[in-house]
């Protein structure tokens, strides 16, 4: 007897867990996704899932400034900004859905055959395309914890006072996800042997590292925003 007859409910949860859209699974199927022994889900989704975790906490620190009439002058600003953040968070979340399928690729690619000089060629071919494709996904993800980051800071002078640690948590948050992903470049660009394509990812690396100096310099700020 297999061990998939022996279990079938077994299968038929972990098919579920990987079938299922990463903005559909509750968090405890994320987590036991996370935790488990494939390799996907994994850091990417893991920062792009921090990204909406800022994005919605921006949210929140929105709705709770809108009508109340001590930030009435905010109301057209807040409400731009719950907004771009809503957009945020299901761009966030489509990006940890496109890591888990970038990974899974790349995985793939490695378990090609290698026994003849052809297998092996079209088999580096193939890794080094999955890498490149793996690699665009965190870059993205590091961008729109960026945009997360400029948004608590946008606000931090119009919300209701009592959401500022949901701001700083959200810059946070957006921080985390921000170097999270840009690990996850470093990585894929130490295994690209393509000069010019990996040239072009590490001078956008670069920009992610300016993006983590100013997401550490916003959590200050805001901080000390707290801190009165």
């Amino acid at each position: 007897m297999t061990a998939e007859t022996d279990h079938p409910r077994l299968h038929e949860d972990e098919f579920r867990k990987r079938s299922t859209p990463v903005r559909d699974q509750t968090i405890g199927m994320f987590l036991e996704a996370l935790a488990s022994s494939t390799p996907a889900p994994g850091g990417g989704a893991a920062a792009a899932l921090n990204a909406a975790l800022g994005a919605a906490l921006i949210e929140m620190a929105c709705l709770l400034t809108i009508g109340r009439p001590r930030y009435a002058q905010h109301e057209t600003g807040m409400r731009t900004a719950l907004a771009e953040a809503t957009k945020l968070r299901t761009r966030a979340l489509n990006l940890a859905a496109d890591d888990v399928m970038a990974f899974g690729a790349v995985s793939e690619a490695y378990k090609l055959p290698k026994e003849t000089a052809e297998q092996r060629q079209a088999r580096s071919e193939q890794i080094q395309q999955a890498l490149v494709a793996a690699t665009e996904v965190p870059l993205n993800t590091a961008a729109l914890a960026g945009e997360v980051i400029q948004l608590a800071r946008r606000i931090v002078d119009s919300a209701n006072v009592n959401v500022m640690a949901d701001v700083a948590a959200a810059a946070v948050s957006a921080r985390a996800a921000i170097e999270v992903a840009q690990i996850n470049v470093e990585a894929n660009l130490a295994a690209i042997n393509d000069p010019p394509r990996g040239k072009e990812l590490s001078e956008r690396l670069t920009a992610v590292s300016l993006l983590a100096a100013e997401a550490e310099e916003t959590v200050r700020s805001i901080r000390s925003t707290i801190n009165g």
